[in-house]
């Protein structure tokens, strides 16, 4: 099928979807919108804060050789840390469209960081507004074209500057449709003083908020006061990282020059930051004795190579790129904090999840699950596999990637001339020893061909 043809049916799926999905929303206003059903209890508020690129493994209580992070490990303690947490494309653009619809990307529409946003897309927000709750958005969009008329938003703050990605110092946001200068302030800080305003108003609704950062992204700037924290400590950078084809063959570039030891302390000092601020929304939970009836999620938009595989950056469907943090902390339903999730859970998972936190019905066009009865602790068979997807874009070299991520496998095929890859996932969670062509790899091959063809050929019958 030619590329034309496919993004053609994939169009065509999209809308078909939207107008199965705008019927069921109509239905429901002309019903009457699923109240939230808690009877006399207070729904649950929602916080859910995502950062950019940061990686699932970069948490001082997951034993990273220097960082610290005590807020983000109290969520850990207070809540549940998903250790097998994914996002279905390891990209900026795509993932943050997944976690607001609950869709891939190539039914949301947002395939790579130069697709458009369709305001017809119904999001989390949405539906939470409707039902009651007062909704804002705080933070990094990054998604090209004109600024979103993101329907169910009560507040909507955000930045175009650099392409969106916007400046560590000094960024103008633009708050409600005004853009406004913010002379002096680091934006992490900056993000968290609005997003504190909002958590603070009087109001006697439930609140979701989504604080999305610009941190820690490049260029990986800390706040003065953090500057040259980690100077002294002796790094760990893979053996690979020192590769001149890490920052020659231009698929995974994105400005990153050596030395990568300067990135890679700041990149750190960035993200204790990103901790910092974390503590104070927190702490004014605390304060406010709101912190038992709030769902707070923490995660990363993807995960991030600092040489592994030859790479920087993000993209290709190995573990450092596509697994995540995510951490959800809510004390009126999670009995058990302090826990592990080993089941495999989704950026795609968040939208129903939430909704159905807050006792709204999820909509079908959803591809996502509930993870609710995880943090019940219910002993469920959650997922046993997924599908990876990658839509090439300019100026990056990575081509078009398929890949099926099971419990013990990673299968991999790549549109055009690079060779399918097979890896292991428990004895080789680096992905470093290509199995394909190995007894091993020759045994499960069949059945995880079948298995990706299974998802790529739905996806293509399906637009």
């Amino acid at each position: 099928m030619s590329q034309i043809n496919f993004y053609s049916r994939l169009m065509n799926r999209r809308n078909a979807i939207k107008i199965i999905g705008g019927a069921l929303v109509a239905g429901m206003l002309l019903t009457g919108f699923p109240k939230l059903s808690f009877a006399n209890e207070q729904p649950p508020n929602i916080i859910f804060i995502l950062t950019d690129d940061h990686r699932w493994d970069t948490l001082s209580c997951l034993d990273h050789p220097f960082v610290q992070t005590p807020n983000m490990d109290r969520l850990v303690k207070e809540g549940i840390i998903f250790n097998n947490a994914f996002v279905t494309t390891s990209l900026c653009s795509p993932a943050r469209g997944s976690f607001l619809t609950g869709q891939y990307a190539h039914t949301h529409g947002v395939i790579n960081n130069l697709s458009t946003w369709d305001n017809d897309n119904t999001t989390f927000l949405e539906l939470l507004k409707k039902a009651g709750y007062d909704t804002a958005f705080i933070g990094k969009w990054h998604m090209p074209g004109k600024m979103p008329k993101l329907k169910g938003v009560d507040r909507f703050i955000t930045f175009t500057v650099q392409g969106g990605q916007g400046r560590y110092f000094d960024c103008p946001l633009i708050i409600d449709g005004v853009e406004t200068e913010r002379k002096g302030k680091y934006i992490t800080e900056d993000l968290t003083d609005l997003a504190l305003e909002f958590i603070q108003q009087d109001r006697n609704k439930p609140f979701c908020l989504y604080l999305s950062h610009k941190a820690v992204h490049h260029q990986f700037l800390p706040p003065p006061e953090l500057r040259h924290l980690y100077s002294d400590v002796e790094l760990k950078l893979p053996k690979e990282y020192n590769s001149v084809m890490s920052w020659t063959q231009g698929q995974t570039f994105s400005g990153i020059m050596p030395p990568v030891e300067y990135h890679y302390r700041n990149y750190h000092e960035a993200l204790v930051s990103v901790d910092q601020q974390l503590g104070r929304i927190l702490a004014d939970l605390d304060k406010r004795g709101m912190a038992d009836n709030t769902i707070v999620v923490y995660a990363g938009d993807n995960g991030f190579f600092w040489g592994e595989h030859r790479h920087v950056d993000k993209r290709w469907p190995y573990e450092e790129a596509m697994r995540i943090p995510f951490i959800v902390r809510y004390p009126k339903l999670i009995k058990q904090p302090g826990q592990g999730s080993e089941e495999m859970v989704l950026n795609i998972d968040l939208a129903p999840t939430l909704l159905d936190l807050a006792g709204i019905s999820v909509p079908g066009s959803m591809e996502g699950k509930s993870i609710k009865p995880l943090l019940e602790n219910q002993q469920i068979n959650f997922r046993d596999s997924w599908h990876y997807e990658y839509f090439k874009e300019f100026p990056y070299n990575a081509p078009e990637i398929h890949a099926v991520r099971t419990r013990k496998y990673t299968y991999i095929e790549y549109v055009g001339r690079r060779k399918p890859e097979l890896y292991n996932i428990i004895d080789d969670p680096k992905n470093m020893i290509n199995l394909i062509n190995s007894a091993e790899g020759q045994k499960v091959l069949p059945g995880l061909k079948k298995q990706l063809h299974n998802y790529i050929q739905g996806m293509k019958n399906a637009n």
